[in-house]
């Protein structure tokens, strides 16, 4: 839990968000210890899906994305790591830019003014930032979030109803369960975290959240892969990294001298 008297390697804690683990328990250098390494396997996960966009051929907006999911991951674990306000901002802006991308990647293929969308999510996006950095709002910064976020939902419905193919539609189940469960562990830890800090060991809901959130951003990611590679005749199908991580492999049509 943030506490503005404990001080570090850091400073003293000047964040503006309180979460339900205790400062400094593991090292002077690492503010809240599991909240920080629990961002490492989202990193892990947007590098393979970045490696797979890049062998796949697939066009530079996924990955942009599979990068904007990795600076996002990389800004958590600093900010964690640290609770200071000004790399706050290294948290809560990306995940706003992360959220645009998913809005390009979802309605480009099907607008028809190409660069209009771009730029004016890019000037939103860029106004976000700071705004942001300017005022400490919270909840309305949460609200703009989830507010974005449900602009996407009603795409990924119809691409999911539209995709034919079982283990496509399968990520599309795997990103609604780990977005349902990673919500689950940050509203429990947010509103019983009196009650868990108590407890001989904290279940830290916050750092799963990290960790799931990780997930369905990987889920999302290959599953859009499959949509856009379907929208393009590549004859996409699911396969399987070591047996169990799911990513799209692809056949594209021979080209005609």
């Amino acid at each position: 839990m943030a506490d503005s008297m404990v001080a570090s390697f850091w400073g003293p804690v000047t964040s503006t968000t309180e979460l339900c683990e205790e400062n400094y328990a593991h090292s002077s250098y690492i503010a809240e210890f599991y909240n920080t390494i629990s961002n490492a396997p989202c990193v892990l996960l947007a590098l393979i899906g970045l490696v797979n966009a890049f062998r796949q051929g697939f066009e530079k907006r996924f990955s942009v994305l599979h990068i904007s999911n990795m600076i996002l991951a990389i800004g958590s674990m600093i900010f964690h790591a640290t609770l200071q306000h000004v790399l706050q901002q290294s948290d809560e802006t990306p995940m706003v830019w992360e959220i645009l991308l998913y809005m390009y990647v979802l309605y480009s293929p099907d607008w028809h003014y190409r660069s209009t969308m771009p730029t004016f999510l890019f000037l939103y996006g860029a106004a976000f930032a700071v705004v942001h950095f300017f005022a400490r709002f919270q909840v309305v910064f949460k609200l703009h979030y989830i507010g974005l976020c449900l602009l996407c939902i009603p795409r990924m419905y119809k691409y999911y109803i539209q995709t034919k193919d079982v283990a496509a539609k399968r990520l599309a189940k795997l990103w609604v369960l780990t977005l349902t469960l990673g919500t689950l562990c940050w509203l429990v830890d947010r509103i019983c975290c009196k009650k868990l800090s108590h407890w001989y060991v904290n279940p830290q809901g916050h750092a799963w959240w990290h960790v799931l959130m990780g997930l369905n951003s990987y889920y999302a990611n290959t599953f859009l892969m499959f949509c856009r590679a379907q929208q393009r005749g590549w004859e996409p199908r699911i396969t399987h990294l070591l047996g169990f991580l799911p990513y799209v492999k692809v056949q594209k049509p021979e080209k005609r001298e």
